[in-house]
């Protein structure tokens, strides 16, 4: 998985793995999700980031099972 911020555009890109899109779908006009050919998701696209998200704050946390 990788977590790509693109500063210039306050973009937040989550990848989930590294795959072919073979459509994107439209949550909303700020939220894109994007599949593979089985439906797999590969990434999700937020606009707007820093207003819709705590992009300043990202952590990330592993909790074993």
């Amino acid at each position: 998985m990788k977590i790509k911020y693109f500063d210039d555009t306050d973009t937040l890109l989550l990848i989930f793995f590294d795959g072919e899109i073979s459509e994107t779908r439209e949550l909303d006009e700020n939220t894109y999700l994007d599949m593979d050919k089985d439906g797999k998701l590969v990434s999700i696209t937020l606009e707007h980031a820093k207003d819709r998200t705590d992009i300043e704050e990202l952590k990330i946390e592993r909790v074993a099972a």
